[in-house]
Order: structure tokens, then sequence, then C-alpha cells
């Protein structure tokens, strides 16, 4: 345990950073190898691969994301914006790099190959942009020659434009669901708001109708009969099958037939084997990380600060929320990773960055007019 007395740098992050906040992605963390066990064995089988092949690569990408998160952490508000503006112009590249060169699957471009190691460049994009967007806003209103609400807009065209084409159209409404609760805490006009949230249903019904793989989704939501719901049906299956309490760690069976019950559907499994009080144990760790991020972002009097604590944690509250609402059928099915439970190489890094980020600006520090009177007090 480290001593207030103490002055290095380790000791001033330890009594400056929320421990809660900390503790909590730690606990979701490990939640998330012990979940893994649960889901992904059937599906390592089932590609001939040894039996904890996932949960072993789930621990070995633990690893760079908690370094990440880490090193993220340590940083201040300046090197947080100049990190997420190295990181988004890179991101960027490399998303318009998987457009030309990356491996299409299921129809989408969403992968590239880089020495050996796929990478998904667009879960790298979405935390840089939630700090841009922060930045841009917040400046817009503390200066009255920066254009902050244009430049905000433009990041948010420059962003989706070409996660569009690729197409991957969860991840350009999970992006432009964060910037518009960064823009409604920004403290536009809501005549902006009630626009914005026009362009975002105009987009979707576009989508519908010139994406036949959304308009397959939809279609199937309304009306199961249009088409294939296999996954979709099982994971509601799962629920029945596994009631309040389960049926105990490994005894699940519906998982041995759900294709991705390592990935999308990694809360059914958990439903059929640990119970819905367990589903409902792991939701509200997942809603406690939204409002203690969303309190730390309201104590906090630097308008970065709040706007970029307020856009990460919506961005995360969001990602969560869609993978369980597809895992109960309230909404179409969308592959959207559950934050630090599903497996994943690029999503679990990512996720780790956005949280160091999170930690980062939500650390406890002196006031800029109060720190500017003891030093000139000490100048005397």
């Amino acid at each position: 345990m480290q001593s207030r007395l103490d002055r290095n740098p380790l000791a001033d992050w330890w009594w400056t950073v929320d421990r809660l906040m900390f503790l909590l992605v730690i606990l979701l963390m490990v939640t998330g190898i012990v979940l893994g066990l649960a889901g992904s064995p059937p599906v390592a089988e089932r590609l001939g691969l040894p039996t904890f092949h996932f949960v072993i690569r789930q621990a070995i990408n633990l690893a760079p994301a908690f370094v990440v998160m880490m090193v993220a952490s340590f940083m201040t508000p300046r090197a947080v914006r100049r990190t997420a503006l190295a990181l988004y112009l890179v991101g960027m590249a490399l998303v318009v790099a998987t457009l030309l060169f990356g491996t299409e699957v299921k129809g989408a471009k969403r992968w590239i190959t880089i020495l050996g190691i796929a990478l998904q460049p667009s879960e790298f994009v979405k935390p840089a942009f939630i700090i841009l967007v922060a930045w841009a806003f917040s400046e817009g209103g503390r200066r009255k020659d920066v254009p902050g609400n244009l430049l905000g807009v433009l990041l948010l065209v420059g962003t989706i434009g070409p996660l569009v084409l690729q197409p991957d159209i969860g991840q350009t409404m999970l992006i432009a669901m964060a910037w518009a609760g960064i823009v409604f805490l920004s403290g536009l006009h809501m005549f902006w708001v009630f626009g914005i949230g026009g362009i975002g249903a105009a987009g979707l019904a576009a989508a519908y109708k010139f994406l036949p793989h959304v308009r397959d989704r939809i279609d199937r939501f309304r009306n199961p009969e249009a088409g294939d719901t296999f996954q979709v049906d099982n994971a509601m299956q799962s629920f029945i099958e596994g009631g309040w309490f389960g049926k105990g760690p490994g005894e699940g069976t519906i998982k041995r037939i759900l294709p991705d019950s390592h990935t999308d559907f990694v809360f059914a499994v958990t439903a059929e084997e640990f119970g819905i009080i367990a589903c409902l144990a792991l939701l509200s760790v997942f809603a406690i990380v939204v409002l203690r991020g969303l309190y730390l972002a309201r104590q906090n009097e630097e308008p970065f600060c709040r706007l970029a604590a307020s856009g990460l944690v919506i961005l995360f509250g969001i990602q969560a929320s869609i993978n369980m609402a597809v895992n109960v059928h309230l909404i179409p099915a969308k592959g959207m990773t559950l934050p630090f439970i599903s497996y994943g190489g690029s999503s679990l890094i990512s996720l780790g960055l956005a949280m160091g980020f999170l930690l980062a600006v939500t650390r406890r520090r002196p006031r800029a007019d109060y720190v500017d009177r003891f030093r000139a007090e000490q100048d005397e």
C-alpha cells in the first residue's frame, strides 16, 4: 500500500485515480476469462483447435490490454489528447487501407493483417474519436476563435464515411450515438439535438433500403419467419434452460450449437450455466461503471475532461447494451462484443485503452486557480 506522503509517480497515481473504477475494470477482465472457460471450448472443438485455445488467447490478449490501460491512466489530459490525435490518424489510415487490402468476411472488409497479426482498425479509432470530439466541443465552448462545433461535425462525417463503405453499420451507429451524447452534454441547442436525431433516422432508413444484410436482419427481427433466426432462438432458449440459478459450470448444452458462443452470445452462455441471477449481477457491474463514470464526469470542473469521460462511458455502456439486448432479442442481431467478456484481440486492447483514457481524465488534480495562487504565495 502506498503512503500519501510518498511522492513517486506510482503513489501519486494510486491516490488520484478512481480506485473503484479501476477495480471494476479488473473484475470485468477476470470475469471474461471465467466466462470464456464456459463459452469458448465448444467453438474450439468445432474448429479442430485445442479445447482451451480461445481461453488461452484471451488471457494472452489481456496482458497488452492491461499494460495499455495502465500506461494511458498515467497520462495528463494534454498527453491523452496528443495520443488520441496520433492514434486517430493512424487508425483512419488503416481503415482506408482495409477497404483496399483487407480480408473480406461475410461481405464486409473490416480486418487487415499486419506482420501476421489480424487487426480491426475501427476498434482503435473509437476511443481516439471520443477524445478528439470532446476536445473540439470543449475548445469551441471556451474559445470563440475555435470552430469547435464545425470540427466536431467534420470528425463524425470523416469517421463514419469509411465505416459505412466497409460496411460496418454497427460501429457506425455506436460512434454516432456516442457522438450525439457528447453533443447533448456540450450544451448545444435542442434544435441541433433533434436535427441530429433526424439525420440518424434517415441514415438508418437508407441502410435498410440499400444494404441487403441490414434489411435482412431487421426483417428477421420483425418477422422471424422471414429468415434464419437460429442463433437468436437458441440464445433465448439458453435463458429458459438456465433459469434463475443455471445448470452449473460446464453443464450447458445449447452452447454446443451456438456458432458465436464465445463472442456475440457469451451472455446467453452465462444465462444457461450460471443463471439469470449471474446475468443481472454482470449487468449491474456494467451499470455501475457507466454511472460511476458519469458521476466522476459531473464532478470534474474541466470541460474537456468532463466531456471525454462522459463520451467514453457512453461508448462503453452502449456497446454492452447492444450485445445484451441482442442476446435477449430486444433489437435486431448485430455482431458487437460484450466489453472485456467476449473473446477478441483488437476489441480487448481498444477497451483497455478507452478505460485507461477514462482513468486518466477522471484523476483528481488540483484546480488550476488554486495551483497558481499557491505558486504565487511561494514566490513572495
